[in-house]
């Protein structure tokens, strides 16, 4: 045996066998285990040659010795990731929520709409002019003028229904996107935990450590920003990370350990011109001017149309001079108190059964008011589809992306099950190795120089 080697040197490296083997048997297991939790990144065991010692004896001329093997080590146990599959992953998170919130939204718009119904605005229009029309049929008929006044009533009821409800839209919107953005909220609250987790994670790295489990939270909490709102990642010293929230570079959501807290009187967090995810949807639908405001401004537009068309082709007020805008509308007070003035003629002293004012306003039916209600209805019914096409097409792509992530991140329970077989072997030829080099120690110390052996 070359000078400088114990006996018990091959000891040693059969139990860095089983060391290694195990440690890798550990983390297959733990792998396993964490299947299907959220946010998981599997792990691997990264495995070196454990330089063992120089000896001389043996060693060619000239040279300085030979540097003998002395097994294996684990080098570090490393999470399986990929930053370009994250960011795409986020990118089509952002993408997929803001589609996805804002196809909801335009869903329930679609669905107090009504249309086409029976208690829609587009059938109480045509109720309207159906009763315009009886009245031209029988303008001295008491009933039937008071039918007109019902029906003008109900249509009324409905457009201010239709307006508040589309108001209340608007309103749960904003109140949603508050929820989410003021102290306490998911986006301030993720900030904070981030922040947290930045500097444990920094002290374990300064320490030798690898934080793992830290770095899997901290992950799953950037994909949950990520749904909220656009996120940008810059790398820091440690493990650490400074994260941009909502397309504005500053001030920064977290800047490494610190998280982005709102100066008093500030409440909210940092306003944000199109924050993206979910977020730029509920913006975009709430806010002054956006869309729910452009649908409420078509319905305004209508009804202003509406009411002065019957009005001029009344010759009087039928509908509320006064309300012109979808919250407002009414009929007229004294044409509701008594539906005898309802005017059918407009031609001084003529012979009863005139109508040539009712005839004009039933022939409003098909006008400019139902073009422009039609109209309405139109854009609703087309940006709805558009933002259903636009969720569907996101959520192949974020599917794909998701599937691309889990194939780098993602336990398999075949190739885990395959690895166990692997590290089992391992381990089994290690104890076989260690159980030979006990035999040869066991011969070496207790029989050696006993006769007849």
């Amino acid at each position: 045996m070359p000078s400088g080697i114990s006996s018990f040197f091959g000891l040693n490296t059969a139990l860095r066998g089983l060391q290694t083997t195990q440690a890798a048997l550990d983390v297959t297991a733990h792998n396993i285990a964490n299947a299907d939790t959220a946010g998981y990144t599997r792990q691997t065991v990264d495995l070196e040659q454990f330089v063992g010692l120089k000896v001389t004896s043996g060693a060619r001329s000239g040279n300085g010795g030979a540097l003998l093997g002395g097994g294996v080590d684990v080098s570090a146990y490393r999470r399986i990731r990929d930053a370009f599959a994250d960011l795409q992953y986020r990118t089509q998170k952002s993408i997929h929520s803001e589609a996805d919130a804002t196809a909801q939204t335009l869903a329930n718009v679609e669905l107090v709409l009504n249309e086409p119904g029976d208690q829609g605005i587009a059938t109480l229009l045509s109720r309207l002019w159906d009763a315009w029309q009886q009245v031209a049929n029988q303008p001295e008929d008491t009933a039937t003028k008071g039918a007109l006044v019902v029906n003008a009533s109900a249509l009324a009821d409905g457009i201010r229904a239709l307006d508040a409800q589309l108001a209340a839209i608007k309103d749960n919107a904003a109140a949603e996107f508050a929820a989410y953005t003021t102290v306490g909220g998911d986006v301030l609250a993720n900030a904070a935990e981030i922040a947290r987790l930045n500097a444990q994670i920094k002290q374990a790295t300064a320490a030798g450590q690898q934080p793992n489990a830290l770095l899997d939270q901290r992950d799953l909490l950037i994909d949950r920003l990520s749904e909220l709102g656009h996120v940008t990642i810059t790398e820091l010293p440690n493990n650490s990370v400074q994260i941009a929230f909502g397309n504005v570079a500053t001030p920064l959501l977290v800047d490494d350990t610190t998280a982005w807290e709102p100066t008093p009187p500030a409440t909210t967090l940092y306003p944000t011109p199109s924050p993206g995810g979910k977020l730029g949807a509920l913006q975009e639908l709430s806010r002054t001017g956006g869309t729910i405001d452009q649908y409420r401004a078509d319905l305004d537009a209508f009804v202003s149309q509406l009411v002065n068309d019957v009005n001029t082709a009344h010759g009087a007020p039928f509908f509320d001079a006064a309300g012109t805008t979808a919250a407002t509308i009414a009929v007229d007070p004294g044409i509701l108190a008594d539906p005898t003035t309802v005017q059918t003629t407009a031609i001084a002293g003529s012979p009863p059964g005139a109508n040539d004012v009712a005839l004009a306003v039933a022939a409003l039916r098909g006008g400019t008011a139902d073009r422009l209600y039609a109209g309405f209805v139109l854009r609703i019914g087309s940006e709805a589809r558009d933002a259903n096409r636009r969720l569907s097409a996101a959520e192949a792509v974020l599917a794909s992306a998701d599937t691309r992530r889990q194939s780098v991140s993602g336990v398999s329970i075949d190739e885990e099950m395959a690895n166990m077989i692997r590290f089992q072997r391992g381990y089994q030829a290690s104890a076989r190795t260690m159980s030979t080099l006990d035999d040869m120690l066991d011969t070496l110390i207790n029989r050696t120089g006993r006769v007849g052996l």
